[in-house]
């Protein structure tokens, strides 16, 4: 019981009246869904017809009616809905009479502490606020009388729908109009970690927004699968209020498991896949009524200047244009030629696809649902026709996404392909991305079809594109079960045997490249020879390369950028190079540029740090203007203890991302005929908002950080206490673990945590603590999680064993889980 629910039983008036009776339906386990909602707008029902009799006899006042409207009005009464009421009365009462009677009926309402949505008008009044606003017009078609006069409420109704048949061509326009902007502003909901029920596309709004469209009688939305997908969205928005005890359509992520308990779901992942289906389903029908809508509308305006041009006579059919064997386009869609014999015809589905995403056309819904009825299925393995048609459609762009959701609308995907059905509408925890598995599968193969002129085999990389994730929902890592699920895949297509094995290489690999280039130092021969013997042949290298673009673009908007893909055509380029005969050369102790010299010479003579910040340009945009990658700062002072905290300390408090860096000690001869030792540190960094903070203030807070002035761990506490995170899924623990035979010249590292300000900073102090030096450090940041990569060694620059390896990546992750 909620606290809510509590101080609406105390408030009710009558011991066992309507808040006792309604709190103990809302209690009833065994009633639940649309038994529940009906039983409610039923005991609210009788309880408001009370209200309003009681009223209406104490205040003389006839000719009035309660009606209610909205959601109400359809009898989905969720626990904590507005009550959508309106007190429609002819006119012949008084003012005073009237605001009585809606004074008796509103007033207890409000003293349980519902919410109520009320309005008092006449008939006339009732239509012509429908006619300047269309959320009440929309209101209105769902009216249903609760009590009194129920002639003058059949006779409003009557006018209501009639004026929305009539102005039909100016109204639904409008509403599908409402329909975008409200998509635009709450998103997908198939899409959303956190979805509005209501708003979000594919939502509760559009399915009361086909109702409209029906109630028109301009067109109506596909029935099959509706009904269901409105009762799924309406089952977890009964949940979620039950759950929270508050009028919310936010599934908001520390709800989901409460939400999925109360509906007796294995997990939030179960209610999170049955919601996008649901709405999936939604957005469909949506899609589908909009585009009937448009052609109806048209063909009307359209209707006149025919009769005229053509005296009179019937209006010509729709010109039919062939697009390929069997499919033309009719009237804006794609439909099947009228000698197509779709039960003879296994390819048919495939080419109607392709056609229809290279023309950008849609896919007509009647095709899909004759194609999903009646063609049989395709031989195993795959004609070579079927196999270049679903490349074509793959390479089609964005064209591809309609198309490919009229097929998987109606069940024809996972009979193309069985293993679709794991990744179908299945969420995506990180957020980092930005799609469904499915979704962003496809999306991949979208990014992937403007890369194929970079590659020799275009039906490779699109196909390795459309399967890289389809081991996701299976146990273990889901690159390892991709690989076999992609082997069986590309056979079953009908691609041949080496084709088969460069497939399932790409798929095994797909997070190679870009985890290799952001957490690996490039200059050490292991990391390019193991990446060289995984891919295997300078092909596979180019179809690896242009997949890991695809399936980052894909992913979202923090998982590419200038940087990263500088990184990996650096790695690339040396891969290629071992691939052609070359050795990589093992590195020497790195030689100081220019300007590091400089800054070392002075940090020697001056005995402290000396800073130098520096912009780095990338890669030419569109424009032709180089695109900055980031700001590479160089550091040098004489070698101490502490350096590495202290400066990834000092980073943070100014807001600075650190996203790589290099550590190393130069030997500079000294005045006095010896020499010394200097530190040099290269980070590449850039800030979070806002510009870059001046050297010389970077300078002083590191002088007083490495003299102990500047408490910096108090500093980054302070910051974190005065910005607090917002609640949602708690963070994993980190994991720090070693990479085995990563390098041979140091040991190398790898940090996996929630990313945070002065988690470098963190790490830093327990790699120092340890008793380690840091060679290098390999920075990525992905959403709001952190895998980075250190190479240390000991005292003397070798290896650590492996014991001693063990219990440094113990002790920091220790000192990060404290």
């Amino acid at each position: 019981m909620t606290s809510t629910e509590t101080t609406t039983e105390s408030a009710d008036p009558e011991p066992g009246g309507y808040a006792a009776a309604r709190l103990r339906l809302l209690q009833e386990e065994a009633r639940s869904g649309p038994p529940r909602r009906a039983a409610l707008a039923s005991l609210t029902d009788g309880w408001l017809t009370e209200l309003f009799t009681a009223a209406a006899r104490q205040t003389g006042v006839q000719g009035a009616a309660l009606v209610a409207v909205g959601g109400y009005g359809r009898g989905e009464l969720s626990p904590r809905s507005d009550l959508d009421l309106l007190l429609l009365h002819d006119g012949n009462a008084g003012p005073a009479a009237v605001a009585a009677l809606a004074d008796r009926v509103w007033y207890p309402v409000w003293d349980l502490g519902l919410a109520l949505d009320h309005s008092v008008r006449t008939p006339a009044e009732a239509r012509g606020a429908a006619a300047e606003d269309l959320k009440v017009q929309l209101g209105l078609l769902d009216a249903r009388p609760v009590a009194g006069d129920l002639g003058l409420v059949a006779a409003m109704r009557t006018a209501v729908l009639a004026d929305w048949r009539n102005q039909a061509p100016k109204r639904l326009p409008a509403l599908h109009e409402l329909c975008r902007e409200r998509a635009e502003r709450h998103g997908e909901l198939q899409f959303l970690l956190e979805p509005d029920l209501k708003e979000a596309r594919g939502g509760l709004r559009d399915a009361t927004a086909l109702r409209a469209v029906a109630a028109s009688w301009v067109a109506d939305a596909p029935r099959e699968g509706l009904a269901e997908a409105r009762r799924v969205l309406l089952d977890a928005r009964d949940a979620l209020h039950l759950t929270t005890g508050r009028a919310t359509d936010r599934l908001a992520l520390q709800e989901q498991d409460q939400v999925a308990q109360a509906l007796g779901l294995l997990d939030a992942d179960t209610l999170l896949r049955q919601v996008y289906e649901a709405a999936r389903t939604i957005a469909y029908a949506t899609d589908v009524t909009w585009r009937e809508v448009d052609r109806v509308l048209r063909a009307r305006s359209m209707r006149p200047r025919l009769r005229a041009i053509l005296g009179g006579g019937r209006a010509a059919a729709p010109e039919r244009t062939p697009l390929a064997e069997g499919v033309v386009e009719a009237d804006g869609e794609v439909v099947l030629a009228r000698a197509a014999r779709s039960e003879r015809d296994p390819v048919l589905v495939l080419r109607a696809a392709a056609a229809a995403a290279q023309s950008e056309l849609p896919l007509s819904r009647h095709v899909v649902r004759r194609l999903a009825t009646a063609a049989p299925p395709l031989p195993v393995p795959w004609p070579a026709e079927a196999r270049e048609e679903l490349v074509t459609l793959l390479g089609a762009g964005e064209a591809t996404v309609p198309v490919w959701e009229a097929l998987e609308a109606e069940g024809l995907i996972t009979r193309l392909l069985p293993d679709w059905e794991r990744v179908h509408c299945r969420p995506q925890r990180n957020p980092v991305h930005t799609w469904t598995v499915d979704r962003h599968l496809v999306e991949t193969a979208v990014r992937a079809s403007g890369l194929t002129r970079r590659v020799h085999r275009p039906d490779l990389l699109l196909v390795a594109a459309l399967l890289h994730d389809i081991g996701k929902g299976w146990p273990g890592d889901h690159s390892v079960a991709g690989e076999v699920i992609a082997r069986d895949t590309a056979a079953r297509i009908g691609f041949d045997q080496h084709d088969v094995g460069v497939i399932a290489t790409l798929v095994r690999h797909h997070l190679l490249l870009v985890e290799t280039a952001t957490r690996r130092d490039l200059d050490d021969p292991a990391t390019v020879r193991s990446v060289a013997t995984a891919v295997g042949t300078a092909t596979t290298l180019e179809l690896l390369h242009a997949l890991t673009e695809a399936d980052a673009l894909a992913t979202g908007p923090a998982a590419w950028s200038s940087w990263r893909a500088s990184l990996v055509a650096d790695l690339v380029g040396r891969v290629a190079a071992v691939l052609a005969g070359q050795s990589p050369q093992e590195p020497e102790p790195a030689a100081p540029g220019a300007e590091q010299e400089r800054l070392a010479v002075e940090a020697l003579r001056t005995g402290g740090p000396v800073l130098a910040l520096r912009a780095q340009a990338g890669a030419p945009d569109e424009d032709g203007e180089p695109e900055p990658v980031g700001v590479e700062l160089h550091i040098a002072l004489p070698d101490r203890p502490g350096v590495l905290p202290a400066a990834a300390g000092v980073l943070a408090l100014h807001r600075l991302t650190v996203r790589a860096a290099d550590l190393h000690a130069v030997e500079l001869p000294t005045e006095l005929g010896g020499s010394a030792d200097v530190l040099l540190l290269s980070w590449r960094v850039a800030a979070e908002y806002g510009s870059l903070p001046q050297a010389v203030r970077l300078r002083a807070d590191l002088v007083r950080a490495l003299d102990g002035s500047l408490d910096i761990r108090a500093r980054l506490a302070e910051r974190e206490a005065a910005y607090p995170r917002r609640r949602g899924m708690k963070a994993p623990p980190p994991r720090v673990t070693v990479a085995a035979a990563a390098s041979r010249l140091a040991t190398v590292i790898e940090v996996r945590a929630q990313d945070a300000p002065g988690l470098l900073h963190r790490i830093g102090r327990a790699l120092e603590q340890s008793g380690v030096r840091v060679r290098s450090a390999h920075v990525s940041t992905l959403g709001a999680n952190a895998v980075d990569a250190f190479y240390v060694t000991d005292t003397e620059g070798k290896p650590l064993p492996g014991e001693r390896a063990l219990a440094v990546a113990d002790a920091v992750e220790a000192a990060l889980r404290a």
